[in-house]
This record gives C-alpha cells, sequence and structure tokens, in this order.
C-alpha cells in the first residue's frame, strides 16, 4: 500500500495531526490550490478576514486564550507582507503563531513575478523561524518542526512558505495511511535545544536570596501565563508572603483581588508598585524581559535590590538589567523545584510598607465627578461581568486604563499588544479570542483610532456569529499621542484630531450589529447590560472628553523622580 497526495493534502493533514481546528485567512492566487483542497478537510474550520493583518492578529488573540499556536494564512505579495504587523506583535510578546503562506512557482522565483515577494528575507527579523519549501515531500516535517519551534522554548511565529507549484506537486508515501507516516516523522533541530529545567545550585543561590530578604516583591511577566504557572506563583508569593507586581503582559497572571497584589508597575503603572520596586531588597523576576516602559532608566531602576530572573530566553538574562542570580529555565518549571525549598515568611513589616504606599498614592481611585469617565466605563465593565470576561484591548489610553482598572480575577483574560504597540489589534485580537473561548464573554475596548485601523473585521464577526462586545473609547483624537504633545511638545497638537469620525452607531447598523452611544455617567451600567443581555455583537460609543489623561506617568527613559500622579488624586480630598 502506498499513498499518492499532493503539496496542499500534505499541509492539510500536517495541521489536523497537530491538533489544528481554526485557521484565519484570505486566498490569492499563489495560496489557491491550498485553498482548493480545504473542502476536503471538514475539520478544518476557515474564518475568511477581510484583511489579512486580521488573520495575524486573530491568530494571535487564539494563541494567547488557548495557549497552543494560532494559524493563519495568505497569499503571496502583499497577502504575506499584511501579515507583516501581526507577525511583529507576535514575536515582540512571545505568542505561538504559525503562518502559511503562497509563493510565486519556483521557476519564478526571482524573476519579479506578479506578486512575487521575498518574504521569508522580509519575515526573517520578525519570525523566530521561517522556512521556504521547494519540495512538496518536505512540507510534513517542515509543519512539524514549525509547531515545535512555535509552542516550545520562548515561544513566537513561524512562518512556512509553499510555492505554487510545490502546493500541487504529488507524492508517493510508503505508508497504509497519513497518521502512520507523520507518527514517524521526527524533530531533530540541532542548536535548538531550549533549557526548560533550571540549574539547581542556582535555585539555590535563589533561595537563600529569599530566605534573607526583608522586602523582596515578585515582578511577573507574559511567562507566567505562556508556562501556565499560575499555582506555583501564587504558591511562591503566599508561603513566602511575598507581593506581587504584574508587567502589562503580565496581568491576568496572579489575581486582581489577592491581598499580596500590587498591580502592574512602570510608565503608567499603579505609583505604589513602581515605589515598591524602589524600595525592594530584593526582585524576583518571573517570564519578563525588562522592558524599558518598566525599567525606564535602566542605570537608576530598583538599585536597592539584589535581583534574581528566571526566563526561558538566556538572551533576555542581563540584556537590559544586570542580576545576580540568573535561572534559564520555563518558569513553572523552576518554580516547582524552587518553592519546596523556600521557607515560610511573613514579611509583616513590609507589608505593612506596601500598604502605606497604597494609601499615600492611591493610584487606582477614581475621581469623584459627573463626568463620563473612560476609567469608571472599565469599572464599570468589570463590575457587571464580575471580572468573568476575556478583555482585548487595542493600544494607547484605553489599554492602559484597562489594565488599570478592570480586576481580573482569572488567568489569561487580559489580551493585548505590548511591545509591539499595534493599533487596531483591539478588532481581530478579539474576534481571535472569541474563537478560541466561544462560551466566554469577550470585551473589546478600543480607541476610535485604532478601531477604525481593522473594523473591516467586524463582517468576518457578524458572518461568524461572534458575539464580541465593543467598547469604543471615543474621544476623537489619538489619546496617547495627544497627551504625549501635551506633555513634551507644549500642546502642539499635531496630526492627532480627528475631524471626521463616524458615526459608530449607524456603522454598527450598516454590519448589522447592534449600536448604542452613551454620553452620560448615568447611561454606562444599562447599556452594559444591554449588550451583556444580547444574542450577539455589540458596539458601545462611549463619547468621552478628549482632555482626559492617563495617570500616574513617568517618562520615557525616566525614574522615579518623574513620577506625575493625577493632580486631582490627593489622599485628603478623596478620602
Amino acid at each position: 500500500m502506498s499513498l499518492k497526495l499532493d503539496g496542499s493534502q500534505l499541509l492539510c493533514e500536517s495541521l489536523i495531526r497537530e491538533g489544528v481546528v481554526d485557521i484565519f485567512g484570505l486566498p490569492g492566487g499563489a495560496i489557491l490550490p491550498l485553498y482548493q483542497t480545504l473542502p476536503q478537510y471538514p475539520n478544518l474550520n476557515h474564518i475568511l478576514t477581510r484583511h489579512e493583518q486580521g488573520a495575524a492578529h486573530a491568530a494571535d488573540g487564539y494563541a494567547r486564550v488557548t495557549g497552543k499556536a494560532g494559524v493563519c494564512w495568505a497569499t503571496s505579495g502583499p497577502g504575506a507582507t499584511n501579515l507583516v504587523t501581526g507577525l511583529a506583535t507576535a514575536q515582540m510578546d512571545s505568542v505561538p503563531i504559525v503562518a502559511v503562506v503562497g509563493q510565486v512557482a519556483r521557476a519564478s522565483i526571482g524573476s519579479d513575478a506578479f506578486q512575487e515577494t521575498d518574504t521569508t528575507g522580509i519575515t526573517l527579523p520578525i519570525t523566530k523561524h521561517n522556512t521556504l519549501v521547494m519540495e512538496a515531500r518536505d512540507i510534513p516535517q517542515v509543519v512539524k518542526e514549525a509547531f515545535h519551534i512555535a509552542n516550545t522554548g520562548r515561544k513566537g511565529p513561524v512562518l512556512i512558505d509553499v510555492p505554487k507549484d510545490v502546493q500541487t506537486e504529488i507524492i508517493e508515501l510508503p505508508f497504509d495511511s497519513f497518521e502512520e507516516y507523520y507518527s514517524q516523522i521526527e524533530v531533530d533541530l540541532p542548536g535548538y535545544k531550549p533549557t526548560l529545567e533550571g540549574n539547581g545550585s542556582q535555585i539555590k543561590k535563589a533561595v537563600k536570596l529569599i530566605d534573607e530578604s526583608n522586602r523582596p516583591v515578585i515582578l511577573a511577566g507574559h511567562g507566567i501565563i505562556f508556562s501556565g504557572a499560575y499555582t506555583e506563583l501564587r504558591e511562591l508569593a503566599e508561603k513566602a508572603q511575598i507581593p506581587v507586581i504584574t508587567t502589562l503582559l503580565g496581568i491576568s497572571g496572579f489575581p486582581d483581588d489577592h491581598i499580596l497584589c500590587v498591580g502592574m508597575p512602570g510608565m503608567h503603572g499603579m505609583a505604589y508598585a513602581s515605589l515598591a520596586i524602589e524600595e525592594a531588597d530584593l526582585l524576583i523576576a518571573l517570564g519578563m524581559r525588562f522592558d524599558d516602559r518598566i525599567t525606564g532608566k535602566p542605570s537608576a531602576f530598583s538599585t536597592q535590590s539584589k535581583k534574581i530572573h528566571v526566563d526561558i530566553d538566556p538572551s533576555e538574562i542581563g540584556k537590559n538589567i544586570e542580576v545576580d542570580v540568573p535561572i534559564v529555565g520555563d518558569v513553572k518549571r523552576v518554580l516547582a523545584k524552587l518553592n519546596p525549598q523556600v521557607s515560610d515568611n511573613t514579611h509583616a513589616d513590609w507589608l505593612h510598607r506596601i500598604d502605606e504606599l497604597k494609601s499615600d498614592h492611591p493610584s487606582h481611585i477614581i475621581r469623584p465627578t459627573d463626568e463620563l469617565l473612560p476609567q469608571f466605563i472599565m469599572k464599570e465593565i468589570s463590575d457587571v461581568t464580575d471580572s468573568d470576561a476575556i478583555v482585548v484591548t487595542g493600544v494607547g489610553q484605553h489599554q492602559m486604563w484597562a489594565a488599570q482598572h478592570f480586576t481580573y480575577k482569572h488567568p489569561c483574560t487580559f489580551v493585548t499588544s505590548g511591545g509591539s504597540g499595534a493599533m487596531g489589534y483591539e478588532v481581530p485580537g478579539a474576534m481571535g479570542a472569541q474563537v478560541a473561548a466561544p462560551d466566554k464573554t469577550v470585551w473589546s475596548i478600543a480607541g476610535d483610532g485604532g478601531f477604525q485601523m481593522t473594523m473591516s473585521e467586524l463582517a468576518t464577526i457578524v458572518e461568524n456569529n461572534l458575539p464580541v462586545k465593543f467598547a469604543i473609547i471615543n474621544n476623537n483624537v489619538l489619546g496617547m499621542v495627544h497627551q504625549w504633545q501635551e506633555f513634551f511638545y507644549d500642546k502642539s497638537y499635531v496630526a492627532t484630531g480627528y475631524t471626521a469620525n463616524p458615526d459608530f452607531v449607524k456603522l454598527a447598523d450598516a454590519f448589522g450589529i447592534k449600536g448604542l452611544r452613551v454620553t452620560d455617567k448615568v447611561q454606562v451600567r444599562g447599556a452594559i447590560e444591554d449588550a451583556m443581555e444580547h444574542d450577539g455583537p455589540v458596539i458601545i460609543d462611549f463619547v468621552v472628553e478628549e482632555e482626559e489623561r492617563v495617570y500616574p506617568m513617568i517618562k520615557a527613559g525616566g525614574t522615579i523622580e518623574d513620577l506625575v500622579e493625577e493632580p486631582t488624586k490627593n489622599p485628603q480630598e478623596v478620602g
């Protein structure tokens, strides 16, 4: 017995063996053979996006919610280049994606053929790995390696570039079934051997520092979420009574309502979290990369503390901040070894000091006013949903308000573009999250600017009956850029004001979506409840003041001395 399969069949068969169910994509000439094969594989659910950027961001949102690689397809040339923003976003945030793109026929490569682009060359800096497949028989091996690379070590996007004639090339396999053939393929990648366990002697050094510290803090990043180390992190924090601070991407890795949670630090983080880092004598960094938005001026960052850094990527350790105890390994596995060795502790004086910092710098308190504040909207969404929702944001002021004022009680419920800061993530990212978790409520917190970048995906959302709820924080400006222009450019508001925003309620109606407009604080809760009760997607246009600002704020490259808190948030005034 033998099997005769063409390249497209080999690819679909391989994806199925990797557990793929959902694919986000958009066809074109160079990938049509693969698309024409789809009807043979009803178990592959293809979601036709309106733009390839939407496909990449949707695959990213899908991956962040499921923890497994999201898949997107695109054709050659502009189809492939339209994936670039999404791939860069995934690369910066260590999100596993497998992108399959078409390429011109092998004989035409290098001839400037119609829609030919050097896709592997373009995407080399923004993917963990990529491959141009020149023989159909190599496809199963390449696919198996792609998923292995995307899902192991520091996760990330992998791209597979397949020429059109490779998709139609037929090969014969001397096996009774593809299952049998695929199971015998081995992944052997010399030089790619991620360290998972962590060095035992380094773990002992870390334990000694933890036991001897008086003012320790944990700084938990995205690695907690992708390693699934929620239980281990909580165990360490509770056993040694160590306050937990989370990075932007680490949000939802530790419950916000836990007594040891101290929130997010950095440029727009809670002032008390940044101050706690500065006063700490030990900083335990877990699955994070000391991003500049947290450290500010590196030489002035947490100068009183010794530092433990656990990360699966050895290149991140010591790259931005020097550390005393480096541990290379998967956070979940490292903590599983470290926690039993750590002594029980209380740190009562330090926890009391943290409470003082919270009292003196009440960054989470929303000022009392009759104005419609974005911060109030976030808190109302959190309260109405009882925090039982997946929140997906774009980038800018609304992103920071969502990070600050929604209470994240459950793992993996905050999805956002962090390192890349990609405006437009909010619509397709939420779409991908909803496909990944069809039984969960997904709220897309959007800026009016970012929303318009990818709002074409509303058609995809309607077409696939995805009940995403959209909260547009509509201030008619590019809010965060506008804020920087006020603070650092003497209020020179160049190219940040929108004078022709669409009527978002009419826009919703055009897509067949329920649309609501909120202009008054008293309307907020009713609109959110109305959206929650509606069995389908909803757009709420929250019309807010353009001059509302995100506080606290530490300028880029600054130090804690540059901290600016909201002028009205005087503890005596707030009460």
